[in-house]
């Protein structure tokens, strides 16, 4: 890196004069918008809630970094679009990234790439497991009184591997190895509740009751009175999983494939969407409910049936409910199909912030890493929620916002008692920025 920063950058002259670039101010950032990400980790606390969950066996006396710089310089690094620990090497000298971390922009470097892949090849099960009852209580200290309502939105998502990560498996849907991590998210706002990195296979009904029996317990504690709803594919869609929410009071609406027996039960409904569908030359759609058991469920439940007729041909798709009263058609277009907002999430937290780069060899390794993800994904949720509220970032992906508002390039000048960050005078979102430091979010 020393060796880069010595080439010069020939450019085609301009009106007969050289031009060239050269990489000699140790002062200059290209992510100013940075000091937000510092104002929302403050807010949140969700650095010291991770750093709290974990041993540091290191000795004081020799320690450069602390826990709670080594876990800021990464989720910073990550919201900023630095998803690789290779690169704690090129920006350890960054004046911005030294100031996110709590240290002076001239002070000393942050930590390198070997110190980083140290941390994570070290942290424990035991460590792990900690740090995600730290994500869940995050979830829960964020809300200011107790909600009405929570949506326990869970789906895994395809995690693609191209090493020898352990307990990576070749899946046959997805055609490669993979992980296939739990995402949970409470559908109504939005927020993260916890992610669990898994091998790359279906999920099996204890897999689920275990990730919710330490969700619930934790919520339940917090708020006794909060309802709490549970949307997932048909994958989860399990007898176990339905008996575990009925016994505590959990209300759901999950997937169910379609199979002979519900295309009897409900054959009425296809015959009415077929004679809708002749009639009016429209797409047709029909929706209808009844009681329905399966042989390995220990009861009879209600099933929705949502029936579609057009020129391309039938379709129909089932869900199994614990809400008995309300109308089939609610159930399935609102109640149901509202989990599609997770998708988004889940691209927020993939895609926006390549939480997908799980390139340790140790299963533990990787999924610590999926938790700084996760904690990236708390800060920059914040940020779009609450500092950016009312202002044209308020709906965007992290990726528009990382690309609009953090990625400014910002020249620091330090004095004897006040740093200045210097922005460029003509800086497209300037309302959105000053939106942002003036939230008021108390």
């Amino acid at each position: 890196m020393h060796k880069d920063n010595q080439i010069q950058l020939p450019f085609s002259p301009l009106k007969k004069r050289k031009v060239t670039a050269v990489f000699d101010e140790p002062l200059v950032s290209s992510d100013g918008g940075l000091m937000l990400i510092r104002e929302v980790l403050e807010e949140t606390g969700i650095i010291r809630s991770l750093a709290r969950a974990l041993h540091d066996p290191r000795h004081p006396s020799y320690v450069d970094h602390t826990m709670e710089e080594l876990l800021t310089q990464r989720v910073a690094q990550i919201c900023c679009g630095y998803e690789d620990a290779n690169d704690c090497d090129t920006l350890r000298d960054d004046p911005l990234f030294k100031m996110v971390a709590g240290r002076l922009p001239e002070g000393d470097a942050l930590a390198s790439q070997p110190t980083m892949s140290r941390l994570e090849n070290r942290v424990s099960a035991k460590e792990l497991l900690r740090m995600g009852y730290a994500l869940v209580d995050q979830f829960i200290a964020s809300f200011d009184r107790a909600p009405e309502a929570i949506v326990l939105d869970l789906d895994p998502t395809s995690d693609h591997v191209h090493g020898r990560q352990q307990l990576a498996l070749f899946n046959a849907f997805e055609d490669e190895y993979c992980f296939m991590p739990f995402h949970l998210y409470d559908g109504l706002s939005g927020k993260l509740i916890t992610t669990v990195l898994r091998p790359g296979k279906t999920p099996t009904d204890q897999e689920i009751i275990s990730v919710l029996k330490r969700v619930v317990k934790r919520i339940r504690a917090a708020f006794p009175d909060t309802r709490l709803i549970f949307r997932a594919d048909s994958h989860h869609t399990k007898p176990a999983v339905m008996d575990w929410l009925e016994a505590r009071s959990i209300d759901f609406a999950t997937a169910l494939q379609t199979n002979s027996r519900l295309r009897t039960e409900f054959s009425q409904a296809l015959a009415d969407a077929r004679k809708k569908h002749e009639r009016t030359g429209r797409e047709a759609c029909v929706f209808a409910s009844a009681f329905y058991q399966a042989r390995s469920w220990s009861r009879a439940r209600r099933v929705i049936c949502r029936v579609l007729v057009n020129a391309n041909g039938e379709d129909l798709r089932f869900i199994v409910t614990s809400f008995e009263r309300s109308g089939a058609k609610y159930l399935y277009e609102t109640v149901y199909c509202g989990r599609g907002a997770m998708e988004l999430m889940i691209k927020d937290h993939k895609n926006g912030l390549l939480s997908d780069r799980t390139s340790c060899h140790r299963f533990l390794a990787n999924q610590f890493r999926l938790f700084l993800h996760s904690a990236a994904y708390v800060v920059m949720h914040h940020l779009r929620r609450v500092r950016l509220k009312g202002t044209e970032l308020s709906r965007a992906e992290f990726k528009t916002i990382r690309l609009k508002l953090l990625k400014i390039g910002t020249r620091v000048k330090v004095g004897k008692t006040r740093i200045r960050l210097h922005l460029p005078q003509s800086f497209a979102h300037i309302t959105a920025l000053k939106t942002a430091v003036f939230a008021n979010t108390g």
